[in-house]
């Protein structure tokens, strides 16, 4: 548990950092995406917030968990294993939610594809965190 929760913490810390500076590029690169985040769905009065702004944390000791039951699948290099457990969280849990989002929410296909990219990043680096530190 020591191993899941050292890892979740490394990784969380890391995905809030990029998350963070990520948002700031993609707003400077790709202004008409985020328009689309001007609906009302996505108004809040803030007192949710928190939520928000824990989520690097909560994805990364989930994904650490899920790390630590399947690690002996991934085979090769750090690279290899951190790459193909982003892609197997993302396939096996990453689409069927996008897709229940996209057909339950009046959401454009292009936010829920940034969705699922950011989504695939994150699962990738987290991947890739948990195989150099917890093989």
């Amino acid at each position: 548990m020591k191993k899941i929760l050292f890892s979740g913490l490394i990784a969380g810390s890391i995905l809030f950092i990029l998350s963070y500076g990520g948002l700031y590029i993609a707003v400077k690169f790709f202004p008409n995406l985020f328009v689309e985040y001007n609906n009302p769905l996505f108004n809040s009065n803030g007192s949710r917030d928190i939520l928000f702004y824990l989520h690097a944390f909560i994805i990364s000791f989930a994904l650490s968990w899920f790390w630590d039951r399947l690690k002996g699948s991934f085979q090769g290099t750090f690279i290899i294993r951190g790459l193909e457990f982003g892609f197997v969280y993302s396939i096996v849990a990453l689409l069927p939610v996008m897709w229940i989002t996209f057909s339950s929410l009046d959401i454009t296909v292009t936010v829920v594809l940034s969705w699922f990219v950011y989504g695939l990043i994150q699962a990738i680096i987290a991947g890739l965190v948990f195989a150099k530190i917890n093989s």
